[in-house]
């Protein structure tokens, strides 16, 4: 399976139970908002970032960018996510991101 397709099914499955569990996001909006940050974050985070930082750098900068398309696009939905809310999500994110990054680091080690 490729980076990007588990990266999508993990982000997915954190992101969209979230957002249905928290607002009032469609199974189909929550899909299509977890579609659209697992490509943001692969490209800037994953192959921007990572490659030219450490692990911790682009956990962080997953971490805000999550927290950053998450707001954006519960305002655009009117999804009522509070700030919490959207951390914890992100910080869900971020914990995963951080062992995805070091399972990348690994792999391209070889």
């Amino acid at each position: 399976m490729s980076k990007f397709v588990f990266k999508w099914l993990v982000n997915g499955a954190i992101v969209v139970a979230l957002l249905m569990y928290y607002t009032d996001a469609t199974l189909l909006e929550a899909a299509m908002a977890a579609t659209g940050l697992t490509v943001v974050a692969y490209l800037i985070g994953d192959q921007l970032i990572l490659r030219k930082t450490n692990n911790t750098i682009a956990t962080i900068a997953d971490f805000g960018l999550a927290m950053a398309y998450l707001y954006v696009v519960a305002d655009y939905l009117d999804w009522n996510l509070s700030l919490g809310e959207a951390f914890f999500i992100s910080l869900m994110l971020g914990a995963f991101e951080f062992v995805f990054h070091r399972y990348m680091l690994r792999e391209e080690a070889y």
